[in-house]
């Protein structure tokens, strides 16, 4: 019922997917030169899955996809953000972002999914290799994948709501293994760089992901009459989903925070230590290098010079007075 994800005729088009839901989970694959004929029944959809940045793709939406100038340069502008439009005629324009799992990515390099969606209709547009429509394929393949337009919607938003969710549990996994090893071993020196690199994604993944979530708090409120009315409950713990993702993105940032404190502190408590050590060692000793530099004056008459024990009683006397220094520390409380 499906064809090969990398037909070449799709990809020297700019359409890397296109398929005809049949209104019960299965979908019938398309090439570029049916859609010019296609008829949908009552019962089935159409979507189809256009690479942003090929040529094809713009002539084909400008062209042949009925939809106003409008809405091709809002789907075809260079950058978005996450939003809502609701157009005429019980259409949508919706604006998300995915979390970047391609090779050598990071993931707060976001990939924008823009959409375009009514009753029958789906067109979604990709800047870069998007994952989430390999998952809604393989859904169609096994027949459980969406059956409408509304559920489409809903599939993708919870495909890239799962993904969030995965890179935010590695970032909080990240986290909690130094602040383990912190408060475990007080000798333990955090590498300071990846903690960075991480409070940075958490940073930058929540900046990019906030709208997101008032997106899925207006789609609790259905208007268009093709959404189903049931869905409004799943948009709604897509919502509190996010929103919880979002409140662990900023509690990784505190407490990454938190983790580069206490070092700063261990660091700084090391250094009074020495530096306290290095002041009482060097109080101590001199009261005994004055004396000794005393006896080392190289004048004659120095008191017990011609005494055989003279060298004896120098030393007890160096020793008595470190001994009542030692003594007046303690009393100083300051050893």
């Amino acid at each position: 019922m499906t064809a090969s994800m990398h037909h070449p005729d799709r990809l020297s088009q700019g359409l890397l997917h296109a398929f005809v839901l049949d209104g019960k989970g299965s979908a019938q694959a398309l090439n570029f030169s049916q859609l010019a004929d296609l008829e949908l029944t009552e019962q089935q959809s159409l979507w189809l899955h256009w690479e942003r940045n090929h040529q094809r793709t713009e002539q084909w939406l400008r062209d042949a996809s009925g939809l106003d100038e409008f809405a091709c340069d809002l789907l075809l502008e260079e950058n978005t953000r996450p939003r809502l439009l609701r157009l005429g005629k019980q259409e949508l324009l919706l604006f998300l972002r995915a979390i970047n799992l391609n090779a050598h990515a990071e993931p707060e390099d976001m990939i924008s999914l823009r959409i375009f969606a009514n009753q029958q209709h789906v067109y979604t547009l990709r800047q870069r290799h998007l994952h989430i429509t390999e998952e809604v394929v393989k859904a169609f393949e096994k027949g459980f994948g969406p059956k409408n337009t509304s559920e489409l919607l809903l599939f993708l938003a919870q495909s890239l709501t799962d993904r969030v969710e995965n890179t935010v549990s590695d970032l909080a996994d990240t986290v909690d293994k130094e602040e383990e090893r912190t408060d475990n071993d007080e000798r333990y020196t955090p590498v300071v760089l990846p903690l960075l690199q991480v409070r940075r994604s958490a940073a930058n993944l929540r900046r990019f992901l906030a709208p997101q979530r008032d997106v899925f708090a207006m789609l609790t409120k259905t208007q268009e009459s093709w959404i189903m009315s049931d869905d409004a409950m799943y948009w709604n713990e897509l919502n509190n989903r996010l929103t919880l993702h979002l409140e662990e993105l900023e509690l990784t940032r505190e407490r990454i925070g938190l983790v580069l404190e206490t070092e700063q502190r261990r660091r700084n408590e090391r250094i009074s230590r020495t530096m306290y050590l290095l002041t009482v060692i060097t109080g101590f000793f001199l009261p005994l290098t004055l004396v000794t530099g005393l006896l080392g004056i190289n004048v004659g008459g120095i008191p017990g010079a011609d005494h055989p024990y003279g060298f004896v009683v120098a030393c007890l006397l160096m020793m008595a007075l470190a001994i009542g220094q030692w003594l007046f520390f303690r009393w100083l409380r300051w050893v």
